[in-house]
């Protein structure tokens, strides 16, 4: 039985600045069953706030201290460590959730990497590596492989983060998907055990496998970055696959 489900957002509830047909109504039917809902995310491209905001503007029916995202996470992480100086990799929107870390361009202790679009290029990336072997921590909000851009897929940062731990010989902490920790926190929020919880995401690896990893169930959404070629050459096998985010409170109505 299914007491409680997590969801990712980019490519599962919308894509872009469209939201995903049947989204909005799928939500309110689990509303309706009185099923508690968290929603992770490895979006890093707006702030708590503005993440929010445009969820109410795609008609979802989502409330903010919903929302899990890598930044939020990562916010967490880093006043764990007391004030770190920050050298911030961030959309200008994003750096709103990071104001209270004191910042350095030269001498960071933490180096945090989210979304920078097309700033990347071969200087940034030997600044940071020079960086890396002075000693600055590598944390990155997450290390997706590529996303969804609505009109194909694009190369994401993780690929960014490999090189630099490749070239370092130094492991980035990660902060969101898959990240066990990042899960835990979301799992923790709701007070339901693991193994009656279902992770609904159109990613294999950072939604489906890292949750059940950790118990939960996995629900792959065949919209997003979703390729039926890419999925048939992946050794992840979901609990179950859904056309889109609408099929699934029907899929919950026969797993109870």
């Amino acid at each position: 039985m299914i007491r409680a489900v997590l969801l990712d957002l980019e490519g599962t509830l919308h894509i872009g600045d469209r939201a995903v047909p049947g989204a909005a109504q799928a939500l309110r039917e689990l509303r309706d069953r009185g099923l508690p809902c968290r929603f992770v995310t490895n979006v890093t491209t707006r702030c708590a706030e503005s993440l929010h905001d445009k969820l109410i503007g795609l008609g979802m029916p989502i409330e903010r201290g919903e929302i899990l995202s890598a930044p939020q996470a990562a916010v967490r992480y880093l006043r764990k460590m007391g004030s770190p100086r920050c050298l911030l990799l961030l959309a200008e929107d994003t750096l709103r959730d990071f104001a209270e870390f004191p910042r350095s361009d030269k001498e960071p202790e933490v180096i945090v990497v989210g979304d920078i679009g097309n700033r990347w290029d071969g200087d940034l990336m030997q600044r940071l590596f020079a960086m890396i072997l002075g000693g600055a921590q590598l944390v990155t909000l997450h290390k997706g492989r590529y996303w969804e851009a609505g009109d194909g897929l694009r190369i994401d940062i993780g690929a960014f983060i490999a090189a630099l731990e490749y070239a370092s010989g130094r492991q980035a902490t990660v902060i969101g998907k898959p990240s066990p920790r990042f899960y835990e926190l979301a799992i923790e929020s709701m007070g339901v055990p693991a193994a009656e919880i279902a992770m609904v995401g159109d990613d294999l690896d950072t939604d489906v496998a890292a949750a059940q990893s950790l118990g939960l169930k996995g629900v792959l959404v065949k919209t997003g970055k979703y390729r039926p070629e890419l999925a048939a050459r992946s050794e992840v096998h979901p609990d179950a696959v859904l056309e889109s985010i609408r099929d699934l409170p029907g899929w919950l109505g026969a797993t109870v």
